[in-house]
């Protein structure tokens, strides 16, 4: 299924990727109206683009490992213009190559970075590829966990030989998923955003994880996506 309009309201409405007129909603709701939580607004809320010279283009490097399938590595983009008024920012965006290519759409004055929405709707399809489940399930647990459990740690990154100051989230978004048995191998998967004022467009990268099924095993997937100019590892700040 191709990453048409419909889908991309839907990604608006349901994770709030861009959503101008969710994000003056949550400023003017009425005292008592649930807000978003911290972890929505770091990954959706946030103005990536502020002061980045136009045109520009964003460079990722993708890469795929574990041994339930064979692995790859391939590039994904960011191109950023200018709108006619001046003003940032029109995305267009490239997600992976040849039979792998995921269609991403184009973001009219696009606020946060769409990388985030294209990496999460590359990872539904794998999901209902692999169990045969239901992106709209899968969509939901993510938006879910992100709401109610994500936990935001600061963190201590390496970007083109210096040291930034970063956020990093995480969430298990089916660990408490009540079909886990039917998806039970995938069950244990993790997603973890690491975000950077430091970095341009604020997204350092994008990791999931599927242990395997006993300790010591080697994980059954792990997909990874970090910009270019990035130098792992990362470091936890506090105790």
């Amino acid at each position: 299924m191709t990453l048409t309009a419909k889908t991309t309201r839907r990604w608006l409405a349901g994770l709030l990727v861009g959503s101008a007129s969710l994000v003056a909603a949550a400023a003017t709701a009425p005292a008592g109206t649930p807000d978003f939580s911290s972890a929505e607004r770091l990954l959706f809320m946030t103005r990536s683009f502020v002061g980045l010279p136009l045109p520009a283009t964003l460079r990722y490097t993708f890469r795929s490992s574990g041994s339930l399938e064979a692995g790859f590595q391939d590039k994904v983009s960011v191109m950023l213009d200018a709108l006619g008024d001046g003003a940032c920012c029109r995305a267009r965006g490239e997600f992976l190559s040849g039979p792998r290519r995921v269609p991403v759409p184009d973001v009219e004055a696009a606020e946060g970075n769409p990388v985030v929405m294209y990496f999460l709707e590359h990872d539904l399809r794998t999901m209902q590829r692999l169990t045969r489940g239901s992106q709209g399930h899968f969509r939901k647990r993510i938006r879910m966990a992100l709401y109610n459990a994500a936990q935001v740690t600061a963190v201590q990154l390496r970007y083109r030989g210096r040291e930034i100051a970063g956020q990093a989230v995480l969430i298990s978004p089916y660990h408490d998923d009540p079909n886990r048995p039917r998806f039970e191998k995938f069950a244990r998967k993790t997603y973890r955003f690491v975000l950077s004022n430091g970095v341009p467009g604020g997204v350092y990268s994008i990791r999931t994880q599927i242990d395997g099924e006993a300790a010591g095993q080697a994980p059954l997937i792990v997909e990874e996506l970090f910009i270019e100019g990035a130098q792992a590892p990362e470091r936890l700040v506090g105790p």
